[in-house]
């Protein structure tokens, strides 16, 4: 097949608005998953279909390590898995334990979620995760009891690798598509839950993606937010003038109190942070899965509570909302 297919999440067994909620969104994902989109989309699907058939004994959605266990598996096979696994660099989201190959991916991201999880209770929940990248945490979220997990993010390399890992894990009650937030915002569904991690940051109008976000929830349902923040007691922000710990695209990172009037406005309450850490090296790293520059390389030499533009290290908040 030319394209990714999606066909044993829309065929597998959703609520009747799901359903067709994504009907709707079918023609949207074709031509966002057009192999002309993205000249190493071909070569991203050899990858994924040169994967051997594996039969999976075990799958492990609760530890750190998303795992998958096979019932026997040669070494030949083992070393197709990592090969193929490997043509679909960069890992940023992680780690994944398939079938034998570790996954080490620049994001150590089973620490987030560590210090999220005991503030949210998702079973049963119909969630969306926005800019979900490969989709370890919807994994995650899976693996903490929900109904159904649908995460959305544009880039095709974070689709395949979805699907790559789901050649093993082999869920049908999950999946990343190929969709920006802006593909579906006039198509709102019910989510009990929304989930938002290091997306605002990136948006020029921070108030109008939280609007966005209240409009796909359900009245008293759920927003999880993890932003970069500052430091402050008061409504202020900091608004880099090019570059942000290297990155291009970081437009706005408010203080709490200022995150939280935004929030507000944007028809949410019962806000509460749960968790505010800088982030460490040991978090998110280059690795063999993700060979180019990461954290240490966008932190002053120096001063590790600087970035390398003289600027506040990262500070991540998580805050959860209710709908109102």
């Amino acid at each position: 097949m030319n394209t990714l297919n999606y066909d044993f999440f829309y065929n597998s067994s959703k609520a009747p608005e799901l359903d067709r909620w994504l009907e709707e969104l079918i023609p949207t994902i074709e031509q966002n998953a057009d192999p002309s989109r993205h000249g190493d989309l071909p070569r991203w699907l050899c990858a994924l279909h040169a994967l051997p058939a594996v039969t999976t004994a075990q799958t492990c959605l609760e530890s750190n390590h998303i795992t998958s266990v096979a019932t026997s598996l040669c070494a030949e096979s083992l070393s197709a898995i990592e090969e193929s696994l490997k043509q679909l660099h960069p890992w940023r989201k992680g780690p994944f334990q398939l079938h034998g190959v570790h996954i080490d991916s620049e994001w150590r991201c089973d620490k987030k979620w560590a210090r999220l999880a005991p503030h949210i209770d998702l079973s049963n929940r119909t969630i969306l995760d926005v800019g979900c990248g490969n989709g370890y945490y919807c994994l995650r979220m899976l693996g903490a009891g929900a109904r159904t997990v649908i995460g959305i993010d544009p880039n095709l390399l974070f689709c395949t690798q979805f699907l790559a890992v789901n050649h093993f894990i082999k869920q049908s009650k999950t999946c990343v598509l190929p969709l920006g937030v802006e593909a579906i915002q006039a198509r709102p569904f019910p989510f009990d839950t929304v989930f938002s991690m290091g997306i605002l940051y990136h948006r020029r109008q921070p108030l109008q993606h939280l609007q966005t976000l209240a409009a796909l929830l359900r009245a008293d349902g759920e927003l999880v937010l993890e932003t970069l923040v500052i430091d402050g007691t008061e409504r202020n922000e900091l608004i880099p003038q090019e570059r942000y710990a290297n990155m291009r695209n970081v437009w706005s990172l408010p203080t709490i109190p200022l995150l939280i009037a935004q929030l507000e406005s944007a028809g949410f309450s019962n806000i509460k942070c749960v968790d505010v850490t800088q982030t460490s090296t040991q978090e998110q790293r280059s690795t063999a899965w993700m060979q180019f520059h990461s954290l240490e390389q966008a932190l002053d030499p120096a001063n590790h509570n600087k970035t390398i533009e003289g600027l506040p290290a990262p500070l991540r908040a998580v805050l959860i909302a209710t709908r109102r």
